[in-house]
């Protein structure tokens, strides 16, 4: 592993010394103060910091290992999940085996919640934690990143204006990838850079031949080593994203001047927005193992696409969403010859669409009026990707009848 030794989370023997590290350091006490107690964070925050640190040590002095960190923080991820959630679901996991390993590729919503409740899945249907990839941008903070790697974290870096150094990052990037995956290790990974702020869920081609770039040293085809690589495209929808108006506000802003710069401090506080914001109902669903890859990338994105699309649950704030006319004019396109009708398949009743409405409505008017036409698209995308996948699939089986 040495060689990852610039990206890699941290191993069992260095998890000592990241505990003191973190435990001695005021700003993560005060951050983590902050959750168990706003107030005194405010008003006391020495006094805080001396009980959150003996806190720490009681909970976590003792870990030697990676593994007694998770299962000491995977009580607190229960609690946080029951507290910002509804109800979280999910399905798929049956059709996977808790002794493989294998390549999770998500569609992307929130910096932290999506890996962390893919992960608090997997720990409670026995399957092992996976190793997630997270953005250099979000390590500029030391204590994050010490979070992080403790996690079992590894770093995408980003920015790269050489060919040839970003080519090297990305081999390097391919190969713990690859290294972890045949040793056993699963992986958590977004489907492209960033979170897919406008509701659209597209898998960025340069991400998975980026995955091929270490095994096409060894001699391996493309579709051979895609299939050994045990890709499982995942869908994960929130029924309301805690950080709706802080993307629709980028997105406008980027639209009306074409750029959009992020304030100081802005990702981490909407890491702490996204972690303990209402979220209502969340489901997350792990499609088959693909093990008939195509032979080029761009054809296996669409087919990483078509499956999170097809399997993503659909909520009653999308339908809502989806059927404000004239309010989300940059969604995306309804494909043709598929009925509208199909979206209210879903069992949802009169009273659930009825307090979606009420609660989307609240949001919208709480927005500036330039924003909610972003907002609400992002909200409604994800009903047009749905009937486009059905459309597709529709297609496809009259031409096979045929």
């Amino acid at each position: 592993m040495q060689e990852f030794d610039a990206i890699r989370p941290y191993g069992d023997e260095e998890v000592e010394g990241a505990v003191k590290r973190l435990s001695n350091d005021p700003d993560f006490l005060l951050m983590v103060g902050r959750f168990r107690s706003p107030f005194l964070a405010r008003w006391f925050p020495g006094l805080l910091r001396n009980r959150v640190r003996a806190w720490l040590w009681k909970q976590f002095g003792s870990a030697r290992a990676i593994r007694d960190i998770q299962l000491r923080v995977a009580e607190h991820v229960t609690e946080l999940v029951n507290r910002t959630t509804t109800r979280l679901t999910s399905s798929g996991l049956e059709r996977l085996d808790p002794e493989s390993s294998y390549l999770f590729i998500c569609n992307h919503r929130d910096i932290v919640f999506d890996p962390m409740v893919v992960n608090h899945l997997l720990h409670l249907h026995g399957f092992d934690t996976t190793r997630i990839a997270i953005g250099d941008n979000l390590l500029k903070n030391p204590v994050f990143a010490e979070m992080m790697r403790l996690n079992k974290s590894f770093v995408v870096q980003r920015d790269i204006q050489s060919p040839r150094e970003m080519r090297q990052v990305f081999l390097t990037l391919s190969g713990f990838i690859n290294h972890s995956l045949d040793d056993g290790h699963s992986i958590w990974i977004a489907q492209r850079e960033g979170r897919a702020k406008d509701g659209v869920d597209l898998t960025d081609p340069a991400i998975i031949k980026m995955f091929y770039m270490s095994r096409k040293k060894e001699g391996l085809g493309f579709a051979e080593a895609m299939n050994r690589m045990r890709i499982v495209p995942v869908s994960i929808a929130y029924e309301y994203d805690p950080c709706d108006a802080d993307k629709a506000r980028e997105l406008e802003t980027r639209d009306r001047t074409g750029s959009y710069t992020k304030a100081e401090n802005e990702d981490s506080e909407q890491i702490v927005k996204g972690l303990t914001g209402f979220k209502g109902h969340v489901h997350v669903h792990f499609g088959v193992p693909i093990s008939d890859a195509p032979d080029n990338a761009k054809d296996l994105a669409a087919r990483i696409d078509a499956e999170i699309h097809a399997n993503y649950h659909l909520h009653a704030s999308n339908l809502v969403a989806y059927n404000m006319k004239g309010m989300h004019p940059s969604a995306h396109d309804t494909p043709e010859n598929v009925s509208e009708e199909v979206v209210t398949a879903e069992s949802w009743t009169r009273a659930e669409l009825e307090a979606a409405e009420e609660e989307l409505e609240r949001r919208i008017n709480a927005c500036d009026a330039a924003i909610r036409p972003y907002l609400v698209a992002m909200y409604a995308n994800p009903v047009i990707s749905s009937l486009t996948a059905l459309n597709a699939s529709q297609t496809h089986q009259t031409v096979s009848e045929r």
